[in-house]
């Protein structure tokens, strides 16, 4: 399916580029390329001798990186999702870079393409997959898991009270005939939801806890934290926006603990100079989406933009 047909609003795209306080000639990773926003303005910012390297895991969103890939030699696009932060950036004889972006969660054009499955407003094949060319589909993975598990994904992931009904439900229904369509679950999850939050159709949290649950992406979150710090140049900047409270939440507590030196009980006879500074400092508090651009795009009511910047100081093992 062609991938002009969705338009994709950039959420923060001038607050996180900004926050990377951009060197024209440093190298910089965008580790969710998506429809290219971000990375397009970074381009913008970048003089002859820049270079970003940018990962998706999504085919659609390739297939729009090397169309720019093949205009602009400074930029490189990775097939991979971004756990494979280190790998990928040793087989590019990358060592280090000057400030790393990631923008969370799924795009607008996976939300809006009906035949990706990501949403309950169309009826559509029910896939969920980020990465359309392998792993199992939102359906296929309703067909095999047990109850429990399906029963933790909705609970953990989704933060829905009414997992245990839903996970029933599913295990039932799926006796008779299998689950394959975004309308059947949607369907089911209302009937199972007895009481609706302001403005949000029932099936909300479930979806969102199979889609991270099929993508992992909170896994893959706790995994590329670490590794893209510890990349950083010295003032090098790493700038991430999220969506939801787990993923800002898994955000917040590693940029914290990071940034944070080690504590000495006040009786141990040593001075706060001797201690040392933390790897990471922080650069700003949480920012997040004006008035007008949550007016312009609802979705950017939910973001969160958290930036922190890269010392001098060792990175300790304890943060690997």
């Amino acid at each position: 399916m062609s991938t002009a047909a969705f338009v994709h609003r950039t959420v923060l795209l001038t607050e996180a580029v900004d926050a990377l306080a951009v060197r024209p000639d440093g190298t910089y990773v965008d580790c969710t390329f998506g429809r290219g926003g971000h990375s397009r303005a970074l381009l913008s910012r970048l003089g002859p001798n820049g270079r970003l390297i940018a990962f998706d895991k999504d085919p659609q969103a390739v297939a729009v990186a090397n169309a720019l890939a093949a205009e602009d030699t400074r930029f490189t696009i990775v097939h991979e999702g971004f756990e494979t932060f280190a790998h990928e950036l040793d087989r590019l004889a990358v060592d280090r870079v000057d400030g790393v972006l990631m923008d969370l969660g799924v795009s607008s054009p996976q939300l809006d393409d009906a035949s990706r499955g990501f949403s309950f407003r169309f009826d559509a094949p029910l896939d969920m997959r980020m990465d359309t060319t392998r792993g199992l589909t939102a359906a296929e993975w309703l067909a095999v898991a047990d109850e429990a598990d399906i029963k933790e994904v909705i609970k953990t992931y989704g933060e829905e009270r009414f997992a245990h009904k839903i996970a029933a439900a599913i295990v039932a229904t799926r006796a008779d005939a299998p689950i394959t369509t975004t309308r059947e679950l949607a369907s089911l999850v209302a009937k199972n939801v007895h009481t609706r939050e302001p403005g949000q159709d029932p099936a909300t949290r479930t979806f969102q806890a199979i889609r991270i649950y099929i993508n992992r992406e909170l896994d893959e979150l706790k995994a590329v934290l670490p590794q893209a710090a510890r990349r950083l140049s010295v003032g090098g900047r790493l700038s991430v926006i999220s969506f939801h409270s787990l993923e800002d939440r898994i955000v917040k507590h590693f940029m914290k603990d990071a940034s944070t030196a080690d504590k000495l009980p006040s009786w141990v006879p040593v001075r706060a100079a001797d201690i040392g500074e933390a790897p990471l400092k922080l650069a700003s508090k949480a920012i997040r989406a004006g008035a007008d651009e949550v007016r312009e795009n609802p979705r950017a009511r939910s973001a969160v933009l958290r930036v922190a910047e890269r010392t001098a100081a060792p990175w300790p093992e304890s943060l690997r």
